[in-house]
């Protein structure tokens, strides 16, 4: 059963930073690709970062490249989140989740098969 435990979120000022940690288990960590995710107003949940399995590329929609950093370390079964130049419009609910194999295809970056029950972060002055 894939479990998936999201912390760190919370309160930052514009232009400040914070950094989201998972822990997964349940499933062999290492053989996934995976991402974090925003819950949009209309419920969907939808990518801002991810990383293959190995950690040999990462990936970014345009409203957060450069300014978010998604790393791995297979070994602690962990997933983080590095989140700098925070705007209000980062703020919502970001979850843990986990692709169905290794690598993601192209343009597939919202097909997730897991996710945990999220940790709010609120960007505000």
């Amino acid at each position: 059963q894939v479990q998936l435990v999201e912390s760190g979120g919370g309160l930052a000022q514009p232009g400040g930073s914070l950094k989201l940690s998972c822990t997964a288990s349940g499933f062999p960590f290492s053989n996934y690709a995976m991402a974090w995710a925003r819950r949009t107003p209309g419920k969907r949940l939808m990518w801002v970062a991810a990383i293959y399995h190995d950690s040999s590329d990462t990936f970014y929609p345009d409203s957060v490249k450069g300014r978010f950093a998604i790393s791995r370390d297979n070994a602690k079964n962990s997933l983080y989140l590095q989140m700098n130049s925070l705007k209000p419009e980062d703020t919502g609910v970001y979850y843990c989740a986990k692709y169905h194999a290794e690598y993601v295809p192209e343009g597939r970056w919202n097909e997730f098969n897991g996710w945990g029950q999220g940790t709010q972060v609120t960007v505000s002055a």
